[in-house]
């Protein structure tokens, strides 16, 4: 996979289209890394002039800040930026929502600014300049249920975007219950992935993953990496993980091709 780092770009004085901003889960968490490889793979197909940041990327501060610890979420964020800043970058494309909502809402006033992405709508923006196309698919009609992540939808308002793509590769959409403004948390959110949840009749990513069971699906796509692992946890705990994928939409659209 060729990918090239912003300081070897800056070494050939050239700068990329794009920064792919890879987040902590994608470039950690093994099941993560794949989400990152496929789109990896799209922008490649796309013939995309992108680098990512390598060892001088650092966690936004997300959970920091969720979790309370402002202070540590700004000595996080400030790092970064200063690093943005030096490469100037101004067009940043993520697969993370935490890390899209942080960028794009929550840098502005320590000195960040840029153009942030989710990689779906970078990817609706590439079909619609006709940069990157969709073949064949081996998709097509499969009962297909999108989970809205919270820091996509509701805190930013970006419903279309993955649903328009998954409806480019024929499959049957079916929306649950609650979704797009009403849509339920997988659990993750707010820091609250990194802890055991508090007592309760109910783990919320079960709940969750009860809604989405309801449209009798047979893959269950969503746009985030920590709502991933809840939705998979969720679907293990109902075993029914021998009938049902879960799967982020840039790895629905990689192995479409």
């Amino acid at each position: 996979m060729t990918v090239k780092t912003m300081a070897e770009f800056m070494a050939e004085g050239k700068q990329p289209e794009i920064l792919f901003w890879v987040g902590s889960a994608g470039s950690y968490d093994d099941r993560a890394k794949k989400i990152t490889k496929a789109f990896v793979k799209l922008l490649n197909e796309a013939n995309i002039d992108f680098a990512v940041l390598g060892t001088e990327e650092s966690c936004t501060g997300d959970a920091a800040k969720r979790a309370g610890n402002e202070f540590l979420f700004q000595m996080q964020a400030v790092t970064n930026i200063e690093v943005l800043n030096a490469y100037e970058i101004k067009k940043i494309v993520t697969a993370c929502p935490h890390s899209f909502n942080t960028l794009k809402n929550e840098y502005p006033s320590l000195g960040g600014n840029y153009e942030v992405l989710h990689h779906t709508q970078y990817l609706q923006q590439l079909i619609k300049e006709g940069r990157f196309k969709i073949t064949n698919n081996s998709f097509k009609g499969k009962r297909i249920t999108f989970h809205d992540p919270c820091y996509l939808g509701r805190a930013n308002e970006v419903f279309e975007a993955p649903r328009e793509l998954l409806k480019e590769l024929g499959v049957n959409l079916v929306e649950m219950r609650r979704s797009k403004r009403t849509a339920l948390c997988c659990g993750a959110g707010g820091a609250q992935m990194f802890k055991e949840p508090e007592k309760g009749d109910k783990d919320v990513n079960v709940l969750r993953t009860e809604d989405a069971l309801q449209t009798n699906p047979d893959i269950i796509a969503t746009g985030c990496p920590y709502c991933n692992t809840m939705m998979t946890d969720g679907v293990k705990f109902k075993e029914k993980e021998a009938d049902i994928e879960v799967l982020d939409v840039a790895e629905l659209l990689a192995n479409g091709k």
